[in-house]
Order: C-alpha cells, then structure tokens, then sequence
C-alpha cells in the first residue's frame, strides 16, 4: 500500500511486536510507511525468541527499548529512553500486549491458577494503565496524542476456550473507557481496536484457534480482517482524522460482530446433518 503522509512529523512507542505474524509488526511497518518516527518496546524475555531487530532495520533504524509492561520502573524508564531518541513527549503509544497464562497451559476455566490469573490481567490489561500512568507521570505523552490498545469480542461475549483472556480483555476496555475521561482534559484520545481472530504467535496458542478463527471468517460478511488491514485501521487512530474519537472499542472484524448466523454456517449444519 502506498504511503499518505498521515503521520508525518509524529513520533510514539509502539509495544509488543514479536515476529512477522504480530499485529504491532504490521502497525510499526504501516507507521514508518505514513512517516512517523517510534520506539520498539517488548519484554526483555522476547529477546530470546523474537525478531525486533528486523523490525528495526525495516522501519529505518527505529530504536528497541526491552521494557517489562508490569513494572512500573521500567515504563519510567522505557518513556525517559523514548523522549531522548524521539526528541520529545510522543503523539501516539500503541499497545498490543496479552498473555493468557492459564489457556497456555490448557487449564479449565472454572479451575484457574489464581496467581497465574493475576499475572494474566497485570500483563494483557493493567499494562494498559501502567503505561499510560508513566507517560503522564514522566510528562512524555504530548497533547492530543492517541493510544490505541488491541482488544478481541471475548471481552464482550464468551468463547469457551478463550477463558481467562476475556476478562481480561473486558478490563482492558474498561479501562480504555476510565482512562479515557481523564485524558480528554489534555485531548488525548484512547481507544481499543477489537480485532478478528489473527493467525499470530499469541493466538496460536488458543486451543481449538482455527475453528475458532474459521467460524469468524464464515459468519463475517468480508471475512477475517487480516493483521495488515488491521495496522491501515490503527494508523487512522494515530492520525489526526481521528481527532474527536476516544474511549470507544472500534470493531475491526469484518462485520462479525452484528452477525447472529450466516448461511455459510447454516449450509455447513444441514450438510452435516444429511450426511
């Protein structure tokens, strides 16, 4: 896709790319595509078995900072690094961070881990304040800056195997709505893109992801949204065409989410019951 110049001049952070398959990859290439200069940021543990420094390379040399979302002295110190390489307070913050500790090791959701529950919520959603908080507390998010975080329809309805991962997604989008009122006093916005089931990393390690990924691209009328159409969306968020849209859950899944049933799934039942 041809570039626009949509985010010319601006700078941000951009968490949570990991590999080609990461949806914050495809928004870290679609961000340098419109122009704007960002820090890479993940867990100091990817650095064993991801890819940033491609990501890096690909997107003109934009610094990797290793910084732990849940600990508070790193984001400090992961927004002090930033504004230095940036030359200032950025104008978006992208967060795409999840970890379901509990679906990883298959466990039920009625007989959950508490302690890795916890950790759940604190890495896929609390990370979302953290960050937030950091930037704030550091004076390193500009004035009607946007921040954009990536969220699934589980937070909203249930899917059996998604299990712990939706309510942690259910706070993240409740804290979008929290966090949301209070940055409007400086106009930045904050919104989270409730993305189709993505063929990434993360999601495959869902049990049963491509029924699960099959199902939402037969019942959604255009199909499953794809991670780079997904990075086109997010930029439209980090642009200034989206200046008076905040504390929204913007679906970006094909139309899945007002669909009750589609004749792709009613066909597939009564051939299922013929035979």
């Amino acid at each position: 896709m041809q570039g626009h110049g949509l985010l010319e001049g601006k700078t941000g952070i951009i968490s949570g790319a990991l590999d080609p398959d990461s949806i914050a990859w495809a928004v870290a290439e679609a961000a340098h595509r419109e122009g704007a200069r960002f820090v890479l940021t993940n867990a100091p543990v990817s650095k064993r078995f991801g890819r940033l420094d491609e990501l890096s390379e690909a997107t003109g040399g934009s610094p990797v900072i290793y910084a732990d979302a849940t600990n508070d002295e790193d984001m400090d110190g992961l927004y002090q690094q930033a504004t230095e390489h940036l030359g200032g307070p950025v104008d978006f913050v992208v967060h795409s961070i999840g970890m379901g500790l509990n679906v990883r090791k298959g466990r039920a959701y009625e007989e959950l881990k508490y302690e890795w529950f916890q950790k759940t919520l604190d890495i896929s959603a609390v990370s979302l304040h953290r960050m937030v908080s950091a930037g704030l507390r550091g004076d390193a998010i500009a004035d009607g800056a946007s921040v954009v975080a990536m969220s699934y329809i589980g937070a909203q309805r249930t899917f059996s195997t998604y299990s712990e991962m939706g309510d942690a997604k259910a706070l993240l989008e409740s804290i979008v709505r929290s966090y949301g009122y209070r940055l409007g006093k400086r106009g930045i916005r904050i919104n989270a893109v409730s993305q189709s089931p993505t063929k990434t990393t993360a999601g495959g390690g869902i049990t049963g992801f491509d029924a699960l990924y099959d199902f939402a691209d037969k019942v959604a009328p255009l199909g499953n949204a794809d991670a780079a159409s997904c990075a086109d969306y997010t930029i439209t968020l980090l642009s200034d065409y989206t200046r008076m849209v905040t504390m929204q859950t913007l679906f970006h899944d094909g139309g899945y989410n007002n669909m009750g049933i589609s004749e792709a799934i009613i066909e597939g039942m009564m051939g299922g019951e013929d035979a």
